[in-house]
């Protein structure tokens, strides 16, 4: 099960890492701005994080299967219609629909490895949050072939036919069997579990900056790359893989070390040296330096992803652990899904400098909020 949810996941990620080395060439078919394209990203995690509490704890009352199948199937047709729908419209329907299928995959998904690995639940979850990874290193790869021999879309077709296989597999190799039952949704209870205390607030708050500052970045890299440091495609596409690269190193480890030591300490390590290299690209424009940023500020924030999940869980109790993850993380990817709007629109109407020098500043005030919840504990 971690093999074959982990490889989805990863694929997933390819289809979606995509969209960033080939938004100058997309804005540029449909005759878009860089605000409208933020704006139809922003949609795509929007669904995605409105669908993470249901996706959650329905799979905690019903099955984990009974909500990872379809949302695979989902996923199919979403990747599908990036690689054929035409025009604006198709490209935002393609992004809605592969909104919803993610959103119902990544709460179960995450919620049976946790189920699976009770002790070594960080490094389960460092592992499988390491796919993200990869599929940004191969995504990186398909785009510069792409626009090299191809169209922005034809990249798209592969994820899809690779989802529908793995779709299969998960089917066939699941003992978990498939349940639906009532749809009413305990919002109430959930809320006042997560709310319960001023350090849980905090938490919740810190973790929601530190996904506002991602759905910024990791949106519009290659192109701020480009427009900010004179980059070409390629090898904006290039530097953009180097921060896979080193994630599907750090999250592994990241997680394995805090199954040993505070996972709020080394999540506030992990955000400072993220700010820090933030602040350091935003003012240098010696190439050697920019990549020496780059792979620094990898190295900080993607420690951050099987943390936040895992303090999350640690807290949940063992039947409402889908649910307690699942409307975190709506409230995260909330935070995440106005990222791309947010850098779309001042990079419109100020400069990309400034749009990156504002998700800095998120950091360092999420990594306050982190050690001030670490010393009270």
């Amino acid at each position: 099960m971690l093999v074959t949810v982990s490889l989805a996941w990863a694929v997933l990620q390819t289809g979606r890492f995509l969209l960033s080395p080939l938004l100058p060439t997309i804005i540029e078919e449909l005759q878009i701005t860089e605000a409208t394209a933020g704006i139809a990203l922003a949609l795509f995690q929007g669904v995605y994080a409105i669908t993470q509490y249901p996706g959650g704890e329905y799979s905690d009352r019903w099955t984990r299967t009974t909500l990872i199948v379809p949302g695979l199937g989902i996923l199919v047709l979403g990747f599908a219609t990036f690689g054929l729908a035409g025009g604006l419209a198709g490209f935002v329907a393609a992004a809605v629909v592969t909104g919803l299928g993610k959103g119902l995959f990544a709460i179960p998904s995450r919620a049976l490895l946790s189920d699976l690995f009770v002790e070594r639940r960080g490094r389960a979850l460092g592992l499988y949050a390491a796919g993200t990874d990869l599929g940004g290193l191969v995504s990186s790869g398909l785009a510069i072939l792409a626009l090299t021999y191809a169209t922005w879309r034809t990249p798209f077709l592969p994820v899809a036919v690779a989802l529908a296989g793995l779709t299969l597999l998960y089917a066939l190799w699941s003992r978990d069997g498939y349940a639906v039952g009532s749809p009413e949704l305990h919002v109430s209870g959930t809320l006042r579990r997560l709310f319960a205390s001023a350090e849980q607030r905090r938490t919740l708050l810190a973790f929601g900056l530190f996904y506002f500052m991602v759905g910024g970045f990791i949106n519009f890299f290659p192109t701020y790359l480009i427009e900010a440091k004179g980059f070409d495609q390629q090898l904006a596409s290039a530097t953009f893989a180097i921060v896979f690269a080193v994630g599907i190193t750090i999250k592994p480890v990241a997680g394995g070390l805090s199954d040993r030591f505070r996972r709020e300490s080394i999540a506030v390590v992990g955000m400072l040296v993220a700010a820090g290299a933030l602040a350091v690209l935003s003012a240098v424009e010696a190439r050697p330096l920019i990549y020496v940023s780059v792979v620094a500020l990898a190295a900080g924030y993607k420690t951050e992803f099987p943390l936040a999940d895992a303090i999350i869980m640690d807290n949940a109790p063992d039947a409402d652990r889908g649910a307690d993850l699942g409307a975190a993380r709506a409230l995260f990817l909330g935070a995440n899904a106005s990222g791309p709007a947010y850098v779309g629109i001042v990079a419109t109407y100020a400069s990309y400098v400034a749009a990156f020098a504002g998700l800095a500043v998120c950091l360092v005030v999420a990594a306050g909020l982190l050690y001030w919840d670490a010393r009270k504990r």
